[in-house]
């Protein structure tokens, strides 16, 4: 009997957390919506905190967090969340949502993708 109270008031408190993040999450959408980006970055800092356990939660975070980035006019930010993303998360739908931004950054001229590294032999 014990070990069954024990598991229920895990799984509620599981589920509570499930429900705390969502509601940020969504709260970081409206104020999106409503062009409150300090309000943005509250809302996933407060999300980031409830999902660390659920780390496919990340890209959707670091993706919004970027486009808030933007509409502030941080676009070197924003490009380099968005290529944490496309690294870190490669085949993710955020990944290709992340370059599809990047380009747009490029057309746009806010951002140059980084020069190839120049490789050459040591010198002894």
């Amino acid at each position: 009997m014990r070990t069954l109270i024990i598991l229920a008031v895990a799984l509620v408190a599981t589920g509570c957390t499930r429900v705390s993040l969502d509601h940020h999450l969504n709260n970081a959408y409206r104020a999106y919506n409503e062009g409150d980006c300090a309000r943005v970055a509250l809302e996933l800092s407060q999300a980031e905190r409830k999902s660390r356990s659920r780390s496919y939660l990340q890209p959707e975070i670091s993706l919004l967090r970027g486009q808030c980035l933007e509409r502030e006019s941080l676009f070197v930010d924003a490009a380099q969340t968005y290529q944490f993303i496309i690294t870190r998360y490669p085949a993710s739908e955020y990944a290709y949502r992340a370059r599809a931004r990047l380009q747009t950054l490029e057309q746009l001229g806010h951002h140059s993708p980084a020069p190839a590294a120049k490789v050459s032999p040591a010198t002894l």
